[in-house]
């Protein structure tokens, strides 16, 4: 039989990973909104000659041009922060009954592998440079890492429940 104390403690870690990873995804989702304005915020941190600030010139140009002769496809933009922000609240179901609903942690974490060959493969067709497709898929390890961590706990909390059946 598990203690209370530990199980309680294991069920914080889950809530703690889960608060990080939603919070994580708001945010994500906040910054593709203001795309232009954020660019020219970040653009004087980089030389222009760096190849950073040469990446960022071409990204803001483009949004510039795209954003005078069609202003409508950033609307692409508020559906992807929607989507961010929905995918947060499906785990609030694993912040409130991780065993429950183990399945979203697990879809989150299949979420997060798919992020790589994503990124990696349209990318390549979108003409993103590949370091840049790196960072992408960093986000995609930086999501699974606390993910993962909630998905062990949840494990643990499952044999403790079976146990304590028994």
């Amino acid at each position: 039989m598990q203690s209370t104390f530990k199980i309680e403690k294991n069920k914080q870690v889950i809530k703690n990973c889960l608060l990080f990873f939603m919070l994580a995804l708001v945010a994500s989702g906040i910054t593709a909104v203001p795309v232009e304005q954020g660019l020219s915020f970040i653009i004087p941190f980089f030389p222009g000659d760096s190849f950073m600030g040469l990446w960022f010139d071409r990204v803001y140009g483009g949004i510039i041009a795209t954003g005078k002769q069609y202003p409508f496809l950033f609307y692409g933009y508020d559906w992807l922060a929607f989507a961010h922000f929905v995918l947060a609240l499906v785990f609030i179901g694993p912040y409130k009954d991780p065993v429950r609903n183990k399945w979203v942690i697990e879809f989150g974490m299949y979420t997060c592998l798919l992020i790589i060959p994503f990124a990696l493969i349209a990318g390549h067709f979108r003409d993103i440079p590949f370091w840049w497709r790196l960072i992408d898929c960093s986000f995609g390890i930086i999501g699974f890492v606390p993910l993962a961590a909630c998905y062990k706990k949840i494990l643990w909390l499952e044999d403790a429940e079976t146990t304590e059946e028994e």
